[in-house]
This record gives structure tokens, sequence and C-alpha cells, in this order.
């Protein structure tokens, strides 16, 4: 290569004009350059920034594209080849799905330069030999590419050659590669080559048999067979299998397969294969609906060395109520002292709590991680708890919130974990009152529901003082709690009127509690219009969220739909389908609150038909503004689309019910009892703790919503 040519060619290019993941790529040629220099230095940072900044995080762009055949070009002159092979391989995946032009024309450069890449299949060095292969395979040119790969792997002797072999050509072509992966998996091939054989097989739909099942378990643990592989969504092997056998597969052979596999590994007497094990059953709890029952067989083995137990808590946490035979010994653990016992005791909390609550009493200062369990997750202040009330704990936490020990984040899991409680804990009552200065957001709730009949009248008194001359972020709580006691609205109207500021922040919470007083709030009508946001198309989600709130409370006062309509109106119009998805929702529920008087909203809400996140609160809407606009039948299917993608399926169920027996067709039906009697979860993602209750609580919405329709 002419590499003073090569340079002149690079600097012609208008990189300035084109974009990568930082913005301008005008450091691209740079870049280039330091890869044909003398520097070995210079040409990996090089290499480490194009991947940073062309290929971010699998993402490309336009400079992408127009980098690849210069990258091309290098590699073929020995500048980096390994290396640039596999850049150009991420590049192809990254512009696999095609979604916009700039992923198209990056997957279509990097099949230009297929006869460069397919040449450096037969490479002398197996390291290039390997990235050749997987680049190959990324370019989803089956045809070009399959021969070769086929020709390869006939004469391949490399382990970690043949296993990229093999996985690229199950990538191409995963039911006409499982004959040759069934022929890999004996044990006169290399354990990489096995289990790469595993993987094509499970990418090729084939029955996971007892051959399948003797050869993982005989490779265990599996996960550095795979550490040098270019394939990194296959990591970890048994995970893998996992999710491919219970999610793409979800049938009854494969989750019978899936669970003797998973209860044979977790009784393994390897350490590291048990860890993998155990990672790879924990991902069985969030896919699968059965997996706690299936599983808890194995964890009396998990448990039998005390020394071994922490690396299951995790699981067992998963597991819950489903693995009480392991509280004996994670009582015994959680006796202990410091951190190890707050791990065990954290464990314990999920899968034994009445045996928890005594253990945590005792020792509370020093349990944080077993107190966040027993409080569960936090969010805008408020805890999903259903930790049981035990009076050992009432008197501890009495203690700890009477010392000087509690910072403020365990201060309102204290508090929390006392509301839940509700009249219970009315013992701690001067304990709360003396802490509502330092936690006044958290602690009037809590008040107000441990609060007995004889001490309303001075927790009223307290509170209302709060309200008007407490810290700022508090008054609204201790407003809402001194009608919550009392029924008087005079502490909250006025708290409601002083956080009614333009841009405040906290306009939407001060405006749903003016709904929640309704005409009783008439006077701060001229409030709540003055803080709505400037329109303009530059709102934010706070504020788009806080004009939604303003409509709502708007109609509830006054019923005008006047008021609240061209609110909601600009809302819909302003607000950014990607990214404020949630918002468009509020919208829509609020429209569908205000019904026939919200029609001119329908152009808009049929907008959001196209959108499936979008679709339940839109049919909820339409339905109760102007149900004839609906083909309901078409809507029941949208909504079961959206309920089986977990798509706000909470609103879609909600929705379903709304449209009535009439919509559903007995398919519609069928797929509905599906959703709440199916193994595979509805709800697979979010923060892991809260997936499987957030599942179950939709499971039962869902049978809720197929008694109601059918018995209709």
């Amino acid at each position: 290569m002419d590499l003073a040519s090569f340079l002149a060619d690079v600097d012609a290019q208008p990189w300035a004009d084109l974009q990568h993941a930082y913005g301008s790529a005008a450091d691209v040629p740079g870049h280039l350059r330091a890869l044909a220099g003398d520097s070995e230095e210079a040409a990996s940072e090089a290499v480490s920034e194009l991947y940073g900044s062309i290929l971010h995080q699998g993402s490309v762009y336009g400079a992408t594209a127009r980098a690849v055949p210069y990258l091309a070009r290098l590699a073929g002159a020995g500048y980096r080849t390994e290396d640039l092979v596999a850049l150009l391989g991420g590049i192809a995946e990254g512009g696999a799905d095609g979604g916009d032009s700039d992923e198209a024309a990056c997957r279509a450069a990097v099949v230009g330069e297929l006869a460069l890449i397919l040449t450096a299949v037969d490479a002398g060095d197996p390291g290039l030999r390997r990235a050749a292969a997987w680049a190959a395979a990324m370019t989803g040119a089956a045809e070009q590419v399959l021969p070769v790969l086929h020709r390869r792997w006939k004469t391949e002797t490399n382990p970690l050659v043949r296993a990229e072999l093999l996985g690229a050509m199950a990538h191409l072509d995963p039911s006409g590669t499982a004959g040759t992966a069934t022929a890999a998996l004996g044990a006169d091939e290399p354990g990489e080559v096995r289990i790469a054989a595993l993987l094509a097989c499970a990418d090729g739909g084939l029955p996971w048999g007892p051959a399948h099942h003797a050869a993982m378990l005989s490779l265990l643990p599996v996960n550095g067979l795979v550490e040098d592989r270019m394939d990194l969504e296959r990591n970890e092997p048994l995970q893998y299998v996992v999710e491919a056998l219970l999610l793409l597969r979800d049938t009854d052979a494969d989750r019978d397969a899936t669970y003797t596999l998973l209860d044979a590994a977790l009784r393994n007497a390897d350490p590291e294969a048990r860890e993998e094990a155990l990672w790879a059953a924990e991902t069985a709890c969030l896919l699968s609906r059965s997996a706690p029952e299936r599983l808890s067989g194995a964890v009396e083995a998990l448990m039998a060395d005390p020394a071994d137990a922490p690396a299951a808590y995790s699981l067992l946490a998963k597991l819950g109520v489903r693995a009480a035979v392991a509280a004996p010994a994670l009582v015994r653990l959680a006796a202990g002292e410091g951190d190890p016992a707050d791990r065990a005791l954290e464990a314990l909390v999920a899968v034994a709590p009445d045996r928890a609550a005594a253990l945590l009493a005792r020792d509370l200062g020093r349990r944080p991680r077993a107190l966040r369990a027993a409080c569960g997750f936090l969010i805008d202040g408020t805890a999903d708890s259903s930790f049981p009330y035990d009076p050992a704990l009432l008197d501890a936490i009495r203690a700890r919130l009477g010392s000087a020990g509690p910072d403020a984040d365990e201060t309102v899991r204290l508090v929390l974990l006392l509301g839940a409680w509700g009249s219970r804990a009315s013992a701690a009552l001067p304990e709360l009152r003396s802490v509502l200065p330092g936690s006044p957001k958290a602690v009037p709730k809590a008040l107000a529901a441990i609060c007995p009949p004889e001490h309303r009248a001075a927790t009223a008194e307290l509170l209302t003082a709060a309200a008007r001359t407490g810290p700022e972020d508090g008054r609204l709580a201790a407003a809402a709690a001194v009608r919550e006691l009392t029924g008087e609205t005079g502490p909250l109207l006025a708290a409601v009127a002083g956080h009614l500021t333009p841009g405040g922040p906290a306009v939407r919470e001060a405006a749903r509690l003016a709904a929640e007083l309704g005409p009783e709030a008439t006077g701060l009508v001229p409030a709540l219009r003055s803080a709505l946001s400037e329109s303009g198309g530059t709102r934010n989600s706070p504020q788009l969220d806080a004009d939604v709130e303003i409509a709502a409370a708007l109609w509830r006062i006054t019923a005008d739909p006047e008021a609240a309509v061209p609110v909601l109106a600009g809302v819909l119009a302003e607000a950014e389908p990607t990214w404020m998805h949630w918002t468009l929702g509020r919208a829509a529920r609020a429209a569908a609150r205000i019904g026939g008087a919200a029609r001119p909203l329908v152009p808009a809400l049929e907008g959001l038909l196209t959108d499936r996140v979008q679709i339940p609160s839109a049919v909820l809407a339409l339905h109760a503004i102007a149900p004839e606009s609906l083909d309901g039948r078409r809507a029941a299917g949208l909504l079961l689309d959206a309920a089986e993608r977990d798509a706000d399926a909470v609103t879609a169920l909600e929705a379903l019910v709304a449209l009535g027996p009439t919509a559903l067709t007995a398919d519609h039906h069928r797929r509905l009892t599906a959703l709440a009697e199916r193994d595979r979860r509805v709800r697979a993602s979010g923060v892991e703790t809260r997936i499987a209750p957030a599942d179950e609580r939709l499971r039962e919405q869902a049978r809720e919503a197929a008694r109601t329709l059918a018995g209709a």
C-alpha cells in the first residue's frame, strides 16, 4: 500500500462534517494515521478510540461507514490486521438491524470488504482466523460466507478457531448447523468446541436431550471455555442455554430439561460450577413463574456447607418462601457478627420473614442490608414492604429512633416500616413526633397511619404547625396528614397554594392534592393556571407531568373542559414519544377521566395507537371519550399485543376490561387466559427484586380480567 497516497485520501474526506458518538468525526484521520504509524502504543490507543467513537457500545454512525474502507485497507496492508478485522466485524454487527440509513450503510460497507475478511479465514495466525470467522458471520452474507466457513471447518485443528467457526456457522444458519454441532458434542472434541456445539444446538432448535445434558454437566464450569471467544453474547453458556430454553422455546419439555439441568448443576461439587449454576438459576427466576418451585429441591444441598452458603443468598431471595428449608441455616449464620451476618439476615427476610424479625430487632443498628430488605424497594418516599409486625422489632425501632444513631436514609426506612404496620405501631407515636423535623416528608403519613383516636387532636396540632412553618419540603405531606386525621382542609389549601409556583419542585404533587380536594379547592384555580409551564417545544418531562396534573386538578375542581383540555392538547403535541412515553400515558389517562368533553383530543390520541407503549392508555382514553372511534376487536388485539410484551401491561388489562366482552373474540379470550396462566413471566425487566412480585400482581390482574370478561 502506498502510505502517502492512502493518507492523502484519508485527509481528503469531509470528516469534520460527519458524526460519531462524540459529535464531529474530525479526529478520525488522526486515529487512522496512528494505526499506520511506528508507535505501537499510539496504534493501540487509536484502536481503543475508534471503538469508543465510531462503534460506541455497538452503535454505528455516519462516520463509521466512511471509515470502513480505510480500516480494511490498513488491515490488508498488515497494520494491526487482527484488531481491525474484529473492528469491522463489530461494525457489521452494529448495522445488523438496518433500522436507519447509517446502520444499513455500515453493514453494506463491511460486506463490500468481504474478500479481505474471507481471505483472513485461512490466515496463518489463529487469532486472525478467529476474528475473520466471526467478522464474516456478522455481515449476514450467508451465501458468500458459509461455503468458506464449511471448507475451513473440515481442516481446522485449533480448538478456539474451531469454536469460532462453529459459532459463526450457527449464527448464519442455525438449523442447518445443528447436525455439525451434534457431531461435535463428543468427548473427542476439545471443551471449547463442545461448548460451542451445545450453544449451536440450542440456537438450532434441537430438543435438549440426555446427550446435551450430560455434555453440559461434564464441562462445568464452562465460562472459561468461552472467555476468548469473539461472541460476547454467549460468554455465560449455562445462562444462555437457560434463556434459550425458557424464553425462546417455552415448552413443557424445555422447562423440564432446564430444571433438571439446573438442579444437577446446583449440586455440582465444584464451587465454580455452582457459581455459574446459581447465576443461571437466578436468570430462570426472572424468566419463569415456576422457577421458585422447580428450583427449591436443590436448596438444602446449597446450604449444606456454611462456607458456601453466602454464594446462594441472592438466589434464595428470589426463591422466597419456597426456600424455607434454608431458614435454620440462615438463622445460625444471621446470629453472627458484622456484614456476613447481615447478608444472611437479608436472605432470611425473603425466605422466612417471621424468623427474621427477632434477629433484626436484636441488632437493628448494624443490619442495614436486612433493614433495606424488610422495608422493600424505596422510591419517591414510599416503600412496598409487607414485612410482618413484631413487638420486639417495634421496641427496637423505637429505641433506634430515640437514639442519635440513624442517618436520614435509615430513619426514613424505619418510619415507613412503622407506617406500614398502622395502629399496631401506635406505641411509637412519641418517637415519630421527635423525628418529624428531620424527616418532614416521610413522618406525617406514618403519624396519620399509627395515631390512636385519643391522640389525634394533639398530633393534628403538631402537623398543622409543620404545614405552616416546618421545612418547606414537608409542608404538603403534613397538611395532607392533617386532612386524613381530622378532615380539616384549611392547612392543605394553604400548603398547596404555597407550592403552586411556576417551575417549582412540588407543583405536580400540589396539583395532585388540589385534585383530591375537588370543588373545595375552587380558590386555587388562579394559582393552578399560573403554575402552568410555558409551551414552545422546549418543556422537559417534569414540566409536562406537572401540567398534566394541573389539567386533571382543573377538571376535578371546575368540571370545565375548557380549563383542562387545551392543557392536555399541548402536552400531547409536545411530549416526545420515545423519551416521554409515561408523560403521554398520564395525559391520556387524564383525558379519559374527562370523558366525552375531551373529544377535541381524539386525533392526538388516535396518533398514539401506532406506538405499542402508548396503545393501552390511548385505547382507555378513546373508549371513555369517543367509543365509536374504536374498532373494538382491533383494539382488543392491540391491547393484548401490548400486554404480552409488557408494554404498560397493567393499563392494557384495565382497558381490555373497559372494552367489555363484546370486543373479544375466542382467540382474544385464549390469549388473555394464556397471559395469566403461562409459565414465562410477562414482567421480565426492571429492578430485579421487584420483577417477580410485579409479575405476580399482573398475573392476578389478568386472572381477574379473564373472570370478569368471561362472566359478563
